[in-house]
């Protein structure tokens, strides 16, 4: 009886000087309606990618790495054959459209896919000129790590495309950019890019998402999803012992586009309030003033266990009033279900008040039922009445 091949071994080193083949994919997971992916899905979809390489690092939500150079020969293809099996099957095992680009190395693949039609695939040769040719009309801000303070720098000084930046010295970028950062935009300008693919498992993050009903414009509406999002997330890892050391907000928009943003936190958590708060200012740092806003995601990145994260210390009371409060709603949860406690401000405006929950960041969770009053004369009436 036969049986199914493993996937091929790992990629041994490459000789000195032999060229690079182009044989890192970078792969986008979208539904065939075109809406991101569930985390069951995804996990059958990094399985998938499993088959042709062990090399494969996931980038939650939708998102992966994959270096396939040991399995040129093994599947008697080049990378563009085996991007084109992975796109058929995961079309027709899980109804899943795959965008993939193709490159030298994750910077290039990275911007390959950004190149690519939805559910397409964009190449990009290894041969250095065409690997010039592809950079050379990019604006400075298509380059991973030059974001718009750092393009705004370049552009000063006229280095306004990728093939300008890329003929400037190092010696300038670095006295533009400093030393660490202009070594590395002159290094990313030229399709330099020794990241190697991590392997690693998407077990490590944990994500929810709130889709509207409505595209939505208002700000307070989103940031009451973010709270929502941000208070499920705490109690789920608490609920697992685990702590995050990041938080990762990803917006959807009408016309389908995503904006992902990233922000360490100051120590691991999985304090509803600390999350809540990189969760807002995340929010407020796109300034989607008029936004028309589809969906909004959460992920907790970088996930370790509670017990070997180092937390600091504080003498502030309410500090320690907030966790024993939280810790009193997660026992009111396990025992009367998730619903039974609720941040306030998630429920929005009472109605016919038309009043809206308060803008900076929420208290403690607390029910959102109020207590009968105790009766007149009453002696275990607290309030001594």
């Amino acid at each position: 009886m036969s049986t199914a091949p493993g996937p091929p071994a790992a990629v041994p080193p490459e000789p000195s000087g032999a060229p690079r083949p182009a044989g890192m994919l970078h792969v986008r997971f979208r539904t065939a309606d075109g809406e991101p992916v569930g985390a069951e899905q995804y996990e059958q979809l990094l399985r998938l990618l499993g088959r042709f390489t062990p090399a494969v690092e996931a980038l939650p939500p939708d998102a992966a790495l994959a270096d396939v150079r040991g399995a040129l020969r093994y599947f008697d293809r080049d990378a563009v054959g085996i991007a084109e099996l992975i796109r058929l099957r995961a079309l027709a095992w899980h109804g899943v459209r795959c965008t993939i680009g193709i490159g030298g190395n994750p910077l290039l693949a990275r911007m390959a896919a950004r190149e690519a039609p939805p559910g397409g695939i964009r190449a990009v040769p290894a041969d250095p000129r065409e690997v010039a040719a592809f950079l050379d009309r990019r604006p400075a801000a298509a380059l991973d790590g030059v974001g718009p303070a750092t393009a705004r720098a370049l552009c000063a000084y006229g280095l306004d495309s990728v093939g300008r930046i890329a003929a400037a010295p190092p010696a300038t970028l670095q006295r533009i950019l400093g030393a660490k950062a202009g070594r590395a935009v002159s290094e990313r300008a030229r399709g330099i890019d020794p990241t190697p693919v991590t392997p690693n498992a998407s077990a490590r993050s944990m994500g929810a998402e709130h889709r509207f009903a409505h595209d939505e414009l208002d700000p307070v509406r989103r940031r009451r999803a973010l709270l929502s999002l941000a208070d499920g997330l705490g109690a789920r890892m608490r609920a697992s012992g685990q702590v995050a050391r990041a938080l990762t907000l990803t917006v959807r928009y009408a016309d389908r586009s995503t904006t992902t943003r990233t922000r360490r936190l100051e120590e691991p958590t999985a304090h509803g309030p600390a999350l809540t708060e990189a969760a807002y200012a995340l929010h407020a740092a796109l300034g989607l003033q008029r936004a028309r806003v589809r969906s909004l995601a959460l992920r907790a990145e970088d996930l370790c266990r509670a017990e070997l994260a180092a937390h600091q210390l504080t003498f502030d009371p309410a500090d320690d009033k907030a966790h024993r409060i939280e810790a009193a709603v997660d026992r009111a949860r396990a025992r009367f279900g998730t619903g039974s406690v609720r941040p306030a401000a998630t429920l929005g405006p009472a109605p016919g008040t038309g009043t809206a929950p308060a803008s900076g960041p929420p208290g403690p969770a607390r029910t959102t039922g109020r207590r009968a009053p105790w009766p007149a004369g009453n002696p275990l009436d607290p309030s001594g009445s």
